[in-house]
């Protein structure tokens, strides 16, 4: 046969000059596209609470139940088990991308477009074959795991069962099988998390934790100590939360060796750790930003909201509220109010309501 004679493939196309690209199939504009490299890590609260991901390094095929009073969560695995903590990453990344789109203004979707490289930068995971390897035995596992809950996120309760994401597609894929461009969709329970803004801020060594009850730790310490000096937690109730099916012993073991490394090395993000007589102390390092933001520190209150305030949370410092209302807005990225005066009022009553009378 003749050197120069067209080398064709099976449906007769030229194979001689063809990209080992496969063909964009996705030639859509419904989707966001993310771009922005070093966006802040964020999470979302309603899985920080909830013991959500496996924190087991072998497949966790358990169906899990927590209630924490009228709330409840199911988590229930594919045959390749649970989602784990790492698998999070995923969504950590997502939820950073439209994050930042949102505070620039830009529009956003609920289907998510990205290239693996990025995602794999961005969380501080290996680049080789075995990173594309795991990272699409993530997208798997958070498509295969199922939830049901009746906890809200944002203004709607979703009582169906649903998966982390909705679904994933691989776009353009090399020759050697590792994906470059990824589309994935988001549930809808994080996307109202998102769009409601009930996410907070990452410290980015989050991504260099190896552990990962480690990671849940964190995140714990993350949602509940947030800018407060300390929080306390007994040891059985972290059990709880982590999702961890060890023995007492062990998991008394496994936290104890943690604060020990983190007293020698400091290594835990944002807090540091003790453990004395099964309590679990964060200290708050004063790494978390506590600084309001201008926009923030500007908002002005008439005396008539003081007066209200005080109405309404009887028996509370009033002036320690209106601290609390500024660095709750700025802790979680709140927008300043339209109507400043009815917010705090309104923050001043749930705050009351919630904690009674001091």
């Amino acid at each position: 046969m003749c050197e120069n004679t067209l080398q064709l493939d099976s449906v007769g196309e030229n194979t001689k000059d063809r990209s080992p690209l496969l063909p964009d199939r996705m030639q859509q504009a419904d989707f966001f596209v993310c771009d922005i490299f070093d966006a802040a890590p964020k999470g979302d609260m309603a899985s920080m609470e909830h013991p959500i991901f496996s924190i087991s390094t072998k497949p966790d095929r358990r169906v899990r139940r927590y209630e924490s009073g009228k709330n409840f969560v199911e988590i229930t695995p594919s045959v390749k088990g649970l989602a784990t903590v790492h698998d999070r990453d995923v969504l950590i990344f997502c939820i950073s991308q439209i994050m930042s789109a949102l505070n620039d203004e830009r529009k956003v979707s609920q289907t998510v477009r990205f290239k693996a490289y990025d995602l794999l930068i961005a969380t501080n995971r290996g680049k080789d074959g075995r990173g594309y390897e795991q990272l699409r035995a993530a997208f798997e596992r958070l498509k295969g795991t199922v939830i049901t809950t009746n906890i809200t996120t944002g203004d709607s309760e979703i009582m169906d069962g649903f998966g982390l994401i909705d679904h994933f597609r691989i776009v353009r894929e090399t020759r050697e099988g590792r994906m470059q461009e990824v589309e994935i969709k988001l549930s809808d329970w994080v996307f109202n998390a998102i769009r409601h803004k009930e996410v907070l801020t990452l410290h980015r060594d989050y991504f260099r934790l190896r552990k990962p009850l480690e990671r849940r730790i964190y995140e714990l310490g993350r949602k509940h100590c947030g800018m407060k000096p300390t929080w306390k937690i007994g040891l059985p109730r972290l059990q709880e939360k982590c999702g961890s099916s060890s023995t007492m012993k062990e998991f008394r073991r496994l936290v104890q060796k943690i604060v020990q490394e983190d007293k020698l090395f400091g290594h835990m993000p944002d807090y540091a750790l003790s453990l004395e007589d099964d309590m679990v102390t964060f200290t708050n390092r004063r790494t978390v930003e506590t600084v309001i933001s201008p926009a923030l520190s500007k908002i002005r209150l008439d005396p008539e909201a003081y007066h209200d305030a005080r109405t309404v949370a009887s028996g509370w410092d009033i002036y320690v509220l209106e601290r609390e209302w500024r660095q709750w807005m700025h802790e979680y990225d709140v927008e300043p109010p339209r109507n400043p005066t009815k917010a705090f009022i309104g923050f001043c009553r749930k705050y009351a309501e919630k904690r009674g009378r001091p």
